[in-house]
């Protein structure tokens, strides 16, 4: 066996040292790919000025998000009701929407919506908010934060409004990289965005101008044949 690694130039040690260099490099490459997110619940207590007067409540609130293209796409969930109406809301009746404020890198607010209740709400109890989602695309790169905002709650014909009283820390921290254009994110409420691109595989189209180089290409490798013909035959007349 040692003769085997004398005559290939390897040995045990040698080749247990790449090895360990091998998998030290691996590891460096998992932590350099790790996602730069950081997300956590956060207690938000919720001041809503309704119709019949002020009510409040305290609804631990997690944003998350996932990437698509450019964009973020953002998803805020509720995990308590905020308010209650003295009547019952029947299904559909219902239509939440909130904004999520950002901070760090960029400022402004991303508006996320959701869909109306599915079923009926009694009266008198909390109303549970489905999922707010919106589209998030940075224009600056960065840290970004994400924290829950102004709440609206459409019912009835009547607009209830409800603002953190307590200051919230951020729900979600992401580190983003932007288009690199000018002013704050661009986003959109309860839609996904979606991105173009370019079909592979294709032959590029030639137009007018490629098909002149081509013509002019082919008369010109014509002249010099016909030229090194008459070349040819004037040398083979000399020689006769």
């Amino acid at each position: 066996m040692a003769r085997f690694y004398e005559q290939h130039g390897r040995r045990p040690g040698r080749t247990a040292g790449l090895a360990a260099a091998v998998a030290m490099a691996a590891g460096s490459a998992v932590m350099l790919t790790a996602p730069a997110a950081h997300a956590e619940v956060v207690d938000v207590n919720y001041q809503c000025k309704t119709p019949i007067g002020n009510k409040g409540a305290v609804s631990p609130i997690d944003i998350r998000s996932t990437a698509d293209g450019g964009a973020y796409k953002l998803v805020m969930s509720f995990q308590k009701g905020v308010s209650s109406s003295p009547v019952e809301l029947g299904k559909g009746a219902m239509k939440p929407s909130a904004l999520i404020r950002l901070g760090g890198a960029e400022s402004g607010t991303v508006p996320v919506a959701g869909p109306p209740n599915d079923k009926a709400i009694p009266a008198n109890t909390p109303i549970k908010i489905s999922d707010l989602s919106g589209t998030y695309t940075p224009k600056g790169s960065g840290k970004v934060t994400f924290t829950a905002a102004t709440l609206t709650i459409k019912a009835l014909g009547t607009t209830t409004t409800c603002t953190p009283s307590n200051h919230p820390k951020p729900s979600l921290t992401l580190d983003v990289k932007g288009s690199g254009g000018s002013g704050g994110a661009s986003a959109s409420a309860g839609a996904s965005a979606t991105g173009g691109g370019s079909s592979g595989g294709q032959l590029p189209q030639t137009g007018p101008a490629d098909s002149a180089i081509a013509l002019g290409t082919l008369g010109g490798t014509v002249l010099l044949a016909g030229a090194a013909g008459a070349l040819w035959l004037t040398r083979r007349h000399q020689r006769v």
